[in-house]
């Protein structure tokens, strides 16, 4: 069974920021995070080996659970802790019970990424419709990224926000892809996008084989 297992996710936030931390804390069912914490994503396939994944982490430390998400094809975790201590040893309990290293991840890929400046003021409104985080105001400039897999728009999310004033529109980390909307003046969300592509791009990790 635990070799039929894939880690497609494991992304260790050292210190959640302001803004990802109330986007989580506003759209988890379970223990609302706070920013400074530490956070663990971990996404398998198949979806149902989170159960055991979860089940793992949350005996071998302290740490709570904000998500555990099961959709068509991925299960989702997310765990957190005031001590980054306990959401390592949590995250080197379950590797070590799945028979797994950090390495044996999906590599995560940008799939696509845009940059709108002097976004329009319908273009704002219809993303306003549906966005979890800060509205998105007219004449602003605009940056999305889509990313495999999707858990770790939340680890490009974090090291955006550690890097440039800007506002988090909408993190999407569930699914095939995972999408990010961040948004700001021009400068500011260009040096955001460069912080979100290195962080993703200084992960090891293996090449995902399509199913």
């Amino acid at each position: 069974m635990t070799g039929k297992a894939t880690l497609r996710t494991y992304a260790f936030i050292d210190r959640m920021q302001p803004q990802c931390a109330a986007h989580i804390a506003a759209t988890s069912p379970g223990d609302p995070p706070l920013a400074g914490m530490a956070e663990l994503f971990v996404e398998m396939a198949p979806g149902n080996e989170v159960f055991r994944a979860a089940d793992i982490a949350l005996k071998s430390s302290g740490v709570r659970p904000a998500l555990q998400i099961i959709e068509r094809e991925f299960g989702l975790l997310e765990i957190h802790s005031e001590h980054q201590a306990e959401v390592l040893a949590a995250g080197e309990a379950l590797l070590d019970a799945l028979g797994m290293k950090e390495t044996d991840r999906i590599k995560p890929v940008v799939a696509s990424t845009q940059f709108i400046t002097n976004v329009h003021g319908y273009q704002a409104q219809l993303l306003n419709k549906w966005r979890k985080g800060t509205l998105l105001m007219p004449g602003s400039s605009l940056f999305v990224m889509e990313v495999a897999p999707a858990a770790y728009v939340s680890l490009a999310a974090n090291e955006a926000e550690k890097a440039a004033d800007i506002d988090v529109i909408e993190i999407r980390a569930v699914g095939r892809f995972g999408r990010l909307f961040l948004a700001g003046s021009e400068s500011e969300v260009a040096t955001a996008r460069d912080a979100a592509v290195a962080a993703l791009e200084s992960l090891e990790g293996t090449e995902e084989t399509r199913r």
